[in-house]
C-alpha cells in the first residue's frame, strides 16, 4: 500500500478567514508529480491569481526531482489550476471584491494517483483577530486537557 501524500498550509487558517473551499486539479510535468509523491513540495508562501480567465498558483515550491535529467522542472514556476468554467467565474467575481484572495490550503494525491490542490477563498485577518484565535485555541486546549 502506498503512503498518502498530504501537504498542508499551516499558516492559512492563522492568517486568513477561510470562507469557501474548492478542490482543483493542477497541470504538472512528469518530474513535478514525482517530486510531490516524494513529499518534497511546499505551499506555505503560495497564492493564486487570475491571468485572463485562467487561474494559476504562484510561488508553490516543488523541489527538483533527484533522478531528473535535463528535463527537470523549475521549482517555483506558475502552475495552471484545472477548474470548471462555472467555478472559475464564481471565484473571479469574488476576488474582484475588496479584501478577498485565493490561497492553497492542502496539496494531496487522490485515490486515482492525481495531484489535487484544495484552494480557499479567504479574507485576511487583522493582528487582534489572530490574537483572539490563539486565545480561543489555548482555552480549548485547557478544557480538553482537564476533561
Amino acid at each position: 500500500m502506498e503512503k498518502s501524500i498530504s501537504i498542508r498550509n499551516k499558516r492559512a487558517s492563522h492568517e486568513y478567514y477561510l470562507i469557501q473551499e474548492v478542490t482543483a486539479g493542477i497541470q504538472l510535468t512528469g518530474t513535478e508529480i514525482k517530486s510531490i509523491r516524494d513529499a518534497t513540495a511546499s505551499i506555505a508562501d503560495a497564492y493564486c491569481t487570475f491571468t485572463g480567465t485562467e487561474l494559476f498558483v504562484r510561488n508553490m515550491h516543488i523541489a527538483e526531482y533527484s533522478l531528473g535529467t535535463h528535463y527537470n522542472h523549475e521549482p517555483k514556476r506558475d502552475r495552471k489550476l484545472l477548474l470548471t468554467r462555472r467555478e472559475l467565474k464564481k471565484l473571479s467575481v469574488k476576488v474582484k471584491e475588496r479584501g478577498f484572495t485565493i490561497i492553497p490550503v492542502l496539496l494531496f494525491i487522490n485515490e486515482n494517483g492525481l495531484a489535487k490542490l484544495t484552494i480557499a477563498l479567504a479574507r485576511g485577518k487583522h493582528a487582534y483577530d489572530k490574537r483572539e484565535t490563539l486565545k480561543q485555541k489555548d482555552m480549548q486546549r485547557e478544557i480538553d486537557r482537564h476533561s
